[in-house]
């Protein structure tokens, strides 16, 4: 069985880090909120725990090796007397300008490590403060989080935990019908892979903007009847794209539900969604063309109604402008956008006093 393994970066998310940047002291120690009940619920789901630090210039005249033993022994004792221990711990000594190839975000440190230990990629992830440990996690083919303490709730040790324990908000679909062959595959929780293809060019590009802006990844497939024309198209992968992101969203727990768009560009596109499992969709808006590309803008309002209703959401569009493919284009954006605040998570509670959202 592959394993689950934590790196963990030490200073700024294991234990607070000082004005000096520099632990050297016990009085300069003290843990991250929240740090100790998410590694306890991460310990009890099997993960292991692996410390991966940049100290610069260890055991140097500026950072006596002495000191740091002393404020690494304690902040071990801390995390084992809650029964947290760590598997391996890794540490580079070196100053950025040494260019040596252990510093983070380079996996040297974790080389022998990586190679003799079987990682479930897809469970384990970089936890660091920094953007070096993101580089990192992308280095060595897993998620990153970010550790922000005073953040959103989504860089808490609370708001990772949820995420590392929730289950995966994934969701494929699949539809068939005389008109259209459709494949959808959703994660919300990625940004990639986008790959779009409908056979309609400016179409693929909107719903590019739709998953670039909303943050998560899609892979849709649609094999359609363009030869009597695009309608069965663009309807058929807006049901299938609203059923998909529905069955990713799962009991809704902990999202933001809610998303709000204003103006782009000179082309201005308001839009507001409500991820209430109940379908309603407002579109004020005119077009002077009748194509743009190879898409009718009769089909734009009529795609964000089929998605709403299959999504169960409640959306309102409100477009105006003179270029027709900037006024879609920022009908699209902002869709993704507003969808891009509603699913987020941002506590564990279900935003209903109704206790269901359905």
């Amino acid at each position: 069985m592959a394993d689950k393994v934590l790196f963990l970066d030490r200073d700024g998310t294991l234990n607070l880090e000082p004005e000096d940047n520099q632990v050297d002291a016990l009085e300069k120690v003290e843990l991250v909120p929240g740090v100790i009940p998410a590694l306890l619920a991460l310990r009890d789901d099997g993960y292991q725990f692996v410390m991966v630090t940049n100290q610069d210039g260890l055991g140097t005249a500026s950072f006596p090796r002495d000191q740091f033993d002393s404020c690494q022994s304690h902040i071990l004792s801390l995390f084992s007397s809650q029964g947290i221990v760590f598997d391996e711990i890794f540490v580079c000594p070196h100053f950025a300008h040494d260019n040596c190839g252990c510093r983070k975000p380079k996996a040297g440190l974790l080389t022998r490590y990586l190679a003799k230990t079987q990682l479930d990629a897809d469970a384990s992830a970089v936890i660091g403060d920094r953007q070096t440990d993101l580089e990192l996690a992308e280095n060595i083919g897993v998620r990153g989080f970010l550790v922000d303490p005073d953040g959103p709730y989504e860089h808490t040790w609370d708001g990772i935990r949820a995420a590392l324990l929730s289950r995966k908000r994934y969701a494929q679909v699949q539809r068939r019908t005389r008109e259209t062959g459709i494949d959808v595959q959703v994660n919300l929780d990625e940004a990639a892979p986008i790959e779009i293809s409908t056979g309609i060019g400016f179409y693929d590009h909107m719903l590019e903007q739709i998953a670039k802006h909303g943050g998560f990844s899609l892979r849709l497939r649609c094999d359609g009847d363009l030869e009597v024309d695009e309608h069965h198209t663009v309807e058929d992968t807006a049901i299938c794209l609203g059923q998909a992101l529905r069955e990713a969203l799962g009991d809704k727990k902990g999202i933001a539900r809610y998303g709000f768009l204003l103006p782009m560009d000179e082309s201005e596109a308001r839009v507001s969604i409500d991820l209430s499992g109940r379908a309603a969709f407002r579109f004020k808006g005119k077009f002077s063309r009748n194509e743009v590309g190879e898409l009718p803008t009769e089909m734009v309002a009529h795609f964000f109604q089929s998605l709403a209703e299959s999504l169960g959401a409640a959306l309102h569009i409100r477009v105006r402008g003179k270029n027709n493919h900037h006024m879609i284009e920022a009908c699209f954006k902002s869709v993704g956008r507003v969808l891009r605040q509603a699913i987020r998570i941002e506590s564990e509670e279900l935003p209903s006093t109704k206790g269901v959202l359905s």
